[in-house]
């Protein structure tokens, strides 16, 4: 019999990614050990009179934030909540989100935000999920509350409305047209108002003990897009940590950096990059309800905005505005897009148009969120198109394979992405056998399909769920999603895995054309198989008007893929 051939070991380098470590940021951080909410102390000590937050015209100075955050902690002290105890917010990107947030951190509680957008069974589990007791609510979401309050842990409401933040004038004249909606809330012993909270208690929070590494700030639900939604545990130095990464990782300048805040506050995405590190770095947050293509151009030019996270949406919505040209967006120095893979040609686009820097990264809810980025590098020499970058200061990763998770993949093999930090989350609440399942000695497995290559920068090519089983092959959505992006006719775009009876699943794609643009379904699969291999191919096309997305701009090919198996059992 032949004698077995032993298998070459492979040496794998390790951490290659410090050949190419941009030169002025820090391969490690010494992290304050502090509570989450000292960000804001800190900086109101030395930059209390710069601004904080513009909304719709009104400034609110740091010195101001934080008098605001310690009247409403002192009032939740009164109305008793107390250390660990758990504090729902129920609002949009609105002045009272951030006050709410850092005044309850201050009584020790922790924070849980529920997507405005939720419907009745949404905020029902999550209330009931995280036992929370008191919830801040817009007045324009309270008839939900209402309705769900017996069948939760609720002992009080806070309601709050959107013109107690605006310029006087412009509520006063919102109101008389009756272009912001209101509702009037009955009295009761367990509802409060947010202003008179406020009005009523002296800025004096009490003193809490907290222990940064221990005590929970956040329970962040990972918004269901894969099955039940999750609460991660993330602690106040997760948040600390991975805020001020954002902020090194940004070159960021204290006092001196202007923040477009139109990510949503209650995803955590926005939470640390449109929030904690902009008040780290005593930055002008310069705050948008919601994204409104027209708004957000507007507000760049005359804010002179420096900093813009956004989801690839969002890019793309703007890059394809008709009057884009006509703004003057040269103020643009940084961007991170996140929350999905971004299209290469959007990034070439937008770039183009604004003379700034805009590079993908990656995180997930259970890291706070970020992990892995692009160097924010003007000569564009260190940034790989289609790469999520290299991990970020204090972060380690490896892809391992798929099968067991225990064996760790060399350069240019295809498996999942772990990863490990101290912006790690401690686990799931009240799922210990979920938790197991991703925390394994310290690693984070993000359910991410990828690779690293030889410089040390990953790739993600999808989701475990996502995968397409095409007569055997694996096919990857987010590859042919950046093959469409590249036809001038495709605005948005999602591709999925249709039932077929023969091939298993055949790939399918889901079209949203731009405004005046025309193409057939055949026209797409023809500029598509020109592109990838035979086994690739999309086999079927389908035009939108609009795509299911999450309110950070992910497409929720969840949405779509069963859609189609459900087409797929009545035939």
């Amino acid at each position: 019999m032949p004698r077995k051939r032993k298998r070459k070991k492979v040496k794998i380098p390790e951490k290659p990614w410090l050949k190419i470590w941009p030169e002025d940021i820090p391969q490690s951080i010494q992290y304050p050990n502090i509570p989450l909410f000292e960000f804001l102390d800190r900086t109101s000590e030395i930059y209390g009179n710069y601004t904080a937050i513009v909304y719709l015209g009104r400034e609110i100075t740091y010195k101001e934030l934080k008098t605001f955050s310690n009247r409403f902690a002192a009032g939740l002290h009164k109305l008793g909540v107390r250390k660990g105890d758990v504090v729902a917010l129920f609002l949009p990107n609105i002045p009272q989100f951030v006050i709410a947030y850092y005044g309850a951190l201050k009584v020790g509680a922790t924070i849980t935000a529920v997507n405005p957008l939720y419907k009745e069974r949404e905020v029902e589990y999550q209330l009931s999920n995280s036992e929370a007791e008191t919830i801040v609510c817009l007045d324009l979401l309270y008839p939900i509350v209402k309705k769900v309050w017996r069948k939760t842990k609720l002992k009080r409401a806070i309601i709050t409305n959107l013109k107690e933040y605006m310029p006087p004038f412009k509520a006063f004249l919102g109101s008389l047209l009756g272009k912001i909606p209101s509702r009037k809330i009955e009295r009761r012993p367990d509802i409060y108002f947010f202003k008179e909270l406020i009005e009523q208690n002296p800025p004096k929070p009490p003193e809490v003990r907290i222990d940064p590494e221990e005590d929970l700030a956040v329970l962040q639900y990972t918004g269901g897009t894969t099955g039940i939604p999750k609460g991660a545990m993330l602690t106040h130095l997760n948040l600390v940590s991975n805020a001020i990464m954002c902020a090194e990782w940004l070159r960021g300048k204290k006092g001196e950096e202007t923040f477009l805040t139109v990510l949503p506050l209650f995803h955590i995405y926005g939470m640390t990059t449109a929030m904690n590190a902009p008040i780290y770095l005593a930055g002008k947050m310069i705050m948008l309800p919601r994204f409104n293509p027209d708004e957000v151009l507007k507000t760049i030019e005359k804010y002179r905005v420096t900093v813009f996270c956004g989801a690839p949406t969002m890019y793309a919505l703007l890059i394809d505005h008709p009057n884009v040209s006509k703004y003057d967006l040269s103020s643009i120095k940084f961007c991170i897009s996140g929350a999905a893979p971004l299209p290469p040609e959007v990034q070439k686009k937008f770039m183009e148009l604004t003379g700034g820097v805009l590079v993908e990264g990656y995180g997930l809810t259970e890291a706070s969120p970020v992990t892995h980025c692009n160097p924010l590098d003007a000569t564009m020499k260190t940034v790989k198109i289609g790469s999520i970058g290299i991990p970020w200061p204090d972060t380690e990763a490896k892809i391992v394979d798929v099968e067991t998770g225990k064996k760790e993949l060399p350069p240019g093999e295809v498996g999942e992405l772990i990863v490990k930090g101290p912006q790690v989350m401690k686990g799931y609440w009240k799922m210990p056998e979920e938790t197991a399942e991703v925390l394994r000695n310290g690693w984070l497995y993000t359910g991410d399909i990828g690779k690293m290559d030889e410089d040390g920068y990953f790739y993600i090519t999808d989701r475990k769920k996502d995968l397409i089983k095409y007569k055997g092959y694996s096919v990857y959505p987010r590859e042919l999603e950046d093959v469409l992006y590249e036809h001038p006719a495709v605005k948005l775009c999602a591709v999925v895995g249709k039932p077929d009876p023969v091939a298993g699943e055949i790939p399918k794609a889901f079209i949203v054309l731009k405004e005046g643009k025309k193409a057939t379904a055949e026209e797409i699969m023809s500029f598509a198989r020109e592109r990838v291999a035979p086994y690739k191919a999309i086999r079927e096309v389908e035009f939108r008007n609009k795509l299911p997305m999450t309110m950070v701009g992910k497409v929720l090919r969840r949405v779509l893929r069963e859609e189609e198996l459900k087409k797929s059992k009545k035939t």
